[in-house]
Formats: C-alpha cells, sequence, structure tokens
C-alpha cells in the first residue's frame, strides 16, 4: 500500500540521488569522467536500495513511486546525452531512450486526460530496460576512463538496449491504450 508519508529512507536515498546529479552531470561536462564513474555507481546503488528498502521498510509512498522514475529518467537521459554529445555513445541511442520516454510521458498524460486518474506501474519488461541502461551507461563511463577497450560486444549490446528500450516503450503504449479503451466502453 503507498501512503502519503514524504520523509522516508527511500525517499530520502531519491532526493539524494536527485542532489547528486547536477554533480554528476557537471563532471561529465568537464570530462572527469573517473569521479563522474564513481557518482553513477553512487546514484545506481541509491536507485536498487530505495526500491528495496521501500519494499522491505514499509514504506512506498506516492512520492517515490512519482520520484523515483524522475530520477532515473533524468539520470539516464542526462548522462546519455553527454555521453552522445562528447561521442562515447552513440546519438541515435540516447535519441532512442528520449523518443521512448517522451512517448510515454505523452501517453499518460493522455490518459490522465481521458480517465481522470492515473497509477503508473513499472513493468518487469521497463525495469530490465532501465537496468539495461544504467549498464550501458557504466559501460561507456568505463570506456571514457579507458578501463576498458570497445570491441566486437559493443554493438550486440547495444542493439540489446535498442529492443529493450522499443519493446518496453510498445508495451506501454499497448497496456495503457488498451485500459484507455476499456475505460471509454465502461462509460
Amino acid at each position: 500500500m503507498r501512503s502519503d508519508r514524504i520523509l522516508t529512507i527511500p525517499n530520502l536515498i531519491t532526493l539524494a540521488r536527485l542532489g547528486l546529479l547536477p554533480l554528476l552531470l557537471w563532471m561529465l561536462a568537464v570530462r572527469r569522467y573517473e569521479l563522474a564513474f564513481w557518482l553513477f555507481v553512487a546514484a545506481s546503488v541509491g536507485d536498487g536500495l530505495d526500491g528495496w528498502l521501500a519494499r522491505r521498510l514499509d514504506q512506498r509512498s506516492r512520492l517515490g513511486a512519482v520520484l523515483d522514475p524522475i530520477a532515473d529518467k533524468l539520470t539516464i537521459l542526462g548522462i546519455a546525452w553527454i555521453l552522445a554529445t562528447e561521442g562515447l555513445l552513440p546519438v541515435w541511442i540516447a535519441a532512442l531512450m528520449s523518443l521512448r520516454d517522451l512517448v510515454i510521458v505523452a501517453g499518460a498524460l493522455a490518459y490522465r486526460q481521458v480517465v481522470g486518474t492515473l497509477e503508473m506501474a513499472p513493468t518487469r519488461l521497463s525495469k530490465l530496460n532501465t537496468v539495461l541502461e544504467f549498464l550501458l551507461l557504466a559501460l561507456a563511463l568505463m570506456l571514457a576512463n579507458g578501463w576498458i577497450v570497445a570491441g566486437p560486444w559493443l554493438s550486440p549490446a547495444l542493439a540489446v538496449v535498442a529492443f529493450t528500450i522499443v519493446a518496453s516503450g510498445a508495451q506501454y503504449v499497448w497496456v495503457w491504450g488498451k485500459k484507455a479503451k476499456d475505460h471509454a466502453h465502461r462509460h
């Protein structure tokens, strides 16, 4: 059950992730890739920890349900676009990530306009997509630091992430489109 509580441990962790984001993006912009990598690791650990603690401590909240995906998307898109402008990530993958999120947000707003309420819940495919996007960004940061070299693994990795981006976006369109259609038939 989600509560209206604001000051929960998971929400504070999510707010800390959001607070770290400007520093992380600045470190990328000034090419301090090692520090950016470790800030990204901290944000990624925080992302896993806030959700786990929310469930474990029974501190799920409406605020957390909204803030967590916002923190994820701001982190992913901010890093992806900076890395893309630096030539460290293909622009097309950053654009695909952005397009998916734009479609989801537009669809959510349209659904709320039609139905009157919106209770978003991430699907397993969407959660997998987020994990794979985080892993891809970690690999790109490792490449930027010279810790690994691009090799034959890079194209398949990009293809897998691109597939989950498209598939999870299509899944949201399908599921929420069906819910809106069912709602329209009932009313």
